[in-house]
């Protein structure tokens, strides 16, 4: 079974800094692309970041510059450095990632559960 368990969200004044984690455990042959997603009440999912095996990185537009997407391949974990948080940052933020586990007749897209960063005075 594999699942991606998430930690680092919080109450952070803007301007301030998080980082979040993700690690992805169990039976697990290898990981393709790693990423990050965020969804604000009344709005849609949207990536925030994505890296590849070999750490090719995007970002969207509005978090350029300010966050930094990283990840540990031995550790089956992927960060998320946050600064400069402003207001519209406020999300519950999602990892996933493509993960081809043991048995797998190919590569799944998993979820984690999801943590809230809310960014406010």
């Amino acid at each position: 079974q594999v699942q991606l368990v998430e930690s680092g969200g919080g109450l952070v004044q803007p301007g301030g800094s998080l980082r979040l984690s993700c690690a992805a455990s169990g039976s697990i042959v290898s990981i393709n692309d790693m990423g990050w997603y965020r969804q604000a009440p009344g709005k849609e999912r949207e990536l925030v970041a994505q890296i590849t095996y070999h750490r090719n990185t995007n970002y969207v537009d509005s978090v350029k510059g300010r966050f930094t997407i990283s990840r540990d391949n031995a550790k089956n974990t992927v960060y998320l450095q946050m600064n400069s948080l402003k207001p519209e940052d406020t999300a519950v933020y999602y990892c996933n990632a493509e993960i081809w586990g043991v048995g797998a007749t190919g590569p799944y897209d998993y979820w984690g559960q999801g943590t809230q960063v809310t960014v406010s005075s």
